[in-house]
């Protein structure tokens, strides 16, 4: 029902001394099979003249729009030009440059020589065309995208999942431990304290709510300075993780938020259940037998 075009071609850029090798890859002017998206996932069109480039690439040849790159081709007759930089665009996988179509042709001085075609197809003609492509000997293989995408969203899953799992398991363990640590610290200096109030008449609830109730507010207090400073840090380490394969956005969802405050709730009332099982061992004859 649609079909797009594409020619792909193995270069050298060459920018001074810098230089690198890469593909580049000839689209129409505004592709909508094959598009060019950045980090916001706006479509970047595709100028008529001159190579729009990753912007990891430009850093790594040190070339921004209007500066001038030479091209070595590395197939066929192995033409040589100089071509502008018209445009940079911040994306997120890989390295990439591109240029219009036609340009590409011109370049390689040839005509209508594809290297893939996106196209869109009705459900009800898959079986056909299966058959069709099968026998055609210029077609040397076939990608489908609802495959791809569910092939890379299983292997993440998997992936990602062990590893989520993993971290929500140590960050419960040491959301209890702190939360453990102050209220056995606390308790151990108030214990006579609360002891004494016991045998005033006060109940076991009630000194609880005592103990228990500041280390909730200050668990309360300390998710959103958390949730800050967890920010700041997430921020820092997927900028450390970009290289030349991919380029990580960081994004917080608000499921990821209310996951992690959750999970530190969690571990705080299961050190609480603990802390408030000690409370029930106060030694009431102890202080009575005090002279205070």
């Amino acid at each position: 029902m649609e079909i797009e075009e594409t020619r792909v071609v193995p270069v050298r850029l060459r920018a001074g001394q810098r230089s690198r090798p890469i593909a580049v890859t000839g689209l129409i002017e505004r592709p909508r099979l094959s598009r060019v998206l950045d980090r916001a996932g706006e479509d970047v069109s595709i100028p008529l003249e001159g190579l729009v480039l990753s912007r990891a690439l430009a850093e790594i040849l040190d070339v921004r729009p209007g500066d001038t790159l030479q091209i070595e081709v590395l197939e066929g007759r192995r033409p040589t030009s100089d071509v502008n930089v018209a445009l940079l665009v911040d994306d997120r996988m890989g390295l990439q440059a591109y240029m219009h179509l036609d340009a590409v042709r011109r370049l390689l001085r040839e005509s209508e020589t594809v290297s893939g075609v996106a196209v869109t197809i009705d459900p009800a003609m898959l079986d056909r065309f299966y058959a069709e492509v099968k026998v055609m000997p210029a077609v040397a293989g076939v990608a489908l995208r609802a495959a791809t995408l569910r092939s890379f969203r299983e292997t993440m899953a998997e992936h990602m999942g062990l590893q989520i799992f993993i971290n929500v398991i140590f960050a419960g363990i040491i959301a209890f431990g702190v939360v453990y640590n102050a209220a056995r610290v606390s308790l151990s200096e108030r214990s006579r304290e609360l002891a004494s109030l016991r045998v005033l008449g006060f109940t076991r609830g009630e000194i609880s709510l005592i103990l228990l109730g500041e280390l909730a507010v200050l668990t309360m207090m300390a998710l959103p300075l958390g949730a800050a400073i967890g920010y700041f840090l997430g921020d820092v380490i997927t900028a450390g993780l970009s290289n030349e394969i991919y380029r990580m956005s960081f994004v917080v969802s608000p499921d990821t938020l209310a996951w992690s405050w959750l999970t530190v709730i969690v571990a705080a009332g299961v050190s609480g259940i603990v802390v408030r099982r000690r409370l029930d061992q106060l030694d009431l004859v102890a202080v009575l037998k005090t002279q205070e």
